[in-house]
């Protein structure tokens, strides 16, 4: 493994493939896990103004991945191309490529924001089907927010995706630490003001905050004097929050402020990784003149990008469908489903970042032309992931209840119907990490068509129909949404795994003489020796 000066961008064309694998792969997971806390930070808090709340999450959250996903699924060109970039030691190529996504996703991000904004009234109630009619009201509004803020969260994806490409994982998370920190002060005060929050409850009873008691209750201890008067021990945080209360009369904007808190956070992370790029501060560095598009540029990033857009719209137009299906059974069931989803997007985190790590590592290697150890990379991270959940799924099949309780308290209907969703779905987490990893791999290989055809099977395939068919024929209700589910985990990755073994998948994507170096290419081959004389036998590489 080796690094730049920094000691953050990994290079996996060399050595041993599990430790830089692992040291790619879990700064991708802590990255992600800091994501999930974005999520369950805004499920939590908005769990706390009652179940229209979460549900309206629940059928936003659909729309806005579809929106998102289209050109999101772009930047995974950036990463494939800078991936393959470095592997093949081409520098100013990596500067190019990435310059040029920025700007090309960028533009193309304006525009689905705009489009969202406008779809936002039109859809959701299509989505929400029997949800109440003030669910789908907050759901509008909060989707309206977030699309006002899209093109931070895109920027944020740019930053992301090609710093994963270059080796540098590290960078990313410690940005999505500062954006998640920000969420989380932000989510409590911007959804419930000043006037009942649950916040300044826990904060007075939390140790060393509002209540240095427990020192006292201790046998032979006392807190000393001093510590009680320190500023920030100690505090009346419930008068603190009366106070509050008092001078401003803020009572919170509910689920308007888990969008205005998201749509902050991350464009400040946005601004900040960027400024990183373009001030030369990272070993991958973009200058202003690499933002000019150049259409050869953009017609590859289209061509790798457009497939892995259309895999992800359509996943996210799955999930949106799949939603419409649990509204079909009954509100509890969506508000179920909605809880069940992002409780998995932390269950997953195994297998998201492995999957991220096996695209570089696939990318670089075949940019290095190296396409035995290619293959071996995407084994290795499905070996890592099959032990890994398999440990995951006894744990969610045994927690399964707390699991659903902690985000909906109260609530005995959706609580069971959500144990029920990970009694049905936990068994089957193997399966679904080892689809991820292995369509990762193809997707690094700039084999976006093939990811974007399975991923389209597994969800329109082997979920949608199975799950349609179970709830209006066999009249399961919502243990048929559940177990169609399952049932696509298991047979997408079976379907991936004869492609790995028997497909051609394994081939680069860069051309053999990139634009701009043909010319001095056929000179160098003409004449290697600079001696005006052709030589009469080709180097061998090896």
């Amino acid at each position: 493994m080796s690094t730049d000066e920094s000691g953050r961008s990994v290079n996996l064309t060399e050595g041993s493939l599990l430790r830089p694998l692992i040291a790619l792969s879990l700064p991708i997971v802590a990255s992600q896990l800091l994501q999930v806390m974005y999520n369950l930070a805004d499920t939590f808090w908005v769990g706390r103004l009652g179940q229209n709340a979460v549900t309206a999450l629940s059928l936003s959250l659909p729309f806005v991945f579809l929106m998102i996903s289209l050109g999101g699924g772009l930047t995974v060109a950036g990463t494939v191309l800078v991936s393959q970039n470095t592997g093949a030691g081409n520098t100013e190529r990596v500067s190019h490529v990435a310059g040029q996504t920025i700007a090309f996703v960028s533009l193309v991000s304006i525009g689905l924001a705009a489009i969202g904004f406008a779809l936002s009234p039109v859809l959701l109630p299509l989505i929400g089907g029997s949800a109440d009619a003030e669910a789908i009201r907050l759901a509008v509004v909060y989707t309206r927010i977030i699309f006002v803020g899209v093109i931070f969260m895109f920027g944020f994806q740019i930053f992301q995706a090609l710093l994963r490409g270059y080796g540098d994982t590290v960078t990313p998370m410690y940005l999505m630490g500062a954006s998640v920190t920000m969420n989380i002060l932000l989510d409590p005060i911007l959804i419930l003001g000043f006037n009942n929050n649950l916040l300044f409850e826990l904060l007075d009873d939390a140790p060393l905050l509002g209540n240095l008691g427990w020192i006292d209750a201790l046998p032979y201890l006392t807190s000393p004097e001093w510590l009680h008067n320190l500023p920030f021990l100690d505090v009346n945080f419930l008068a603190l929050q009366a106070d509050l209360f008092a001078a401003t009369g803020f009572t919170g904007m509910g689920v308007t402020g888990a969008a205005v808190a998201t749509v902050v956070s991350r464009g400040v992370a946005a601004m900040i990784g960027f400024w990183l790029i373009f001030s030369g501060r990272l070993e991958l560095t973009v200058s202003l003149s690499d933002l000019r598009l150049e259409l050869e540029t953009v017609r590859k990033i289209v061509d790798i990008g457009v497939p892995t857009a259309a895999e992800q719209s359509a996943n996210s137009l799955a999930y949106t469908v799949m939603t419409s299906l649990a509204a079909m059974v009954s509100g509890p069931a969506v508000a179920a489903y909605g809880i069940g989803n992002r409780i998995n997007t932390f269950v997953f985190l195994p297998a998201v970042g492995l999957a991220r790590g096996t695209e570089t590592a696939v990318g670089q290697n075949l940019g290095a032309e190296q396409n035995a150890r290619a293959k071996r990379a995407v084994l290795l991270s499905t070996g890592i992931v099959a032990v890994v959940f398999g440990v995951v799924s006894v744990l969610v099949f045994l927690l399964a209840r707390p699991l659903v309780t902690v985000f909906i308290p109260g609530d005995p209907t959706v609580i069971n119907l959500g144990t029920d969703y990970f009694k049905i779905i936990g068994p089957t987490y193997v399966f679904m990490g080892a689809f991820q990893v292995i369509n990762a791999g193809f997707r690094g290989a700039g084999s976006t068509r093939t990811a974007m055809a399975f991923s389209i099977v597994s969800q329109w395939g082997v979920r949608i129909p199975p799950t349609y068919l179970l709830i209006t024929v066999a009249g399961v209700g919502a243990m048929g949404v559940w177990s169609g589910i399952a049932f696509s985990h298991i047979a997408a990755a079976a379907a991936v795994g004869v492609w790995y073994v028997y497909g051609d998948w394994a081939d680069n994507v860069l051309d053999e003489a990139e634009p701009g170096e043909e010319i001095a290419a056929d000179d160098q081959a003409a004449d290697p020796n600079g001696d005006g004389q052709p030589e009469s036998e080709p180097a061998v590489d090896d």
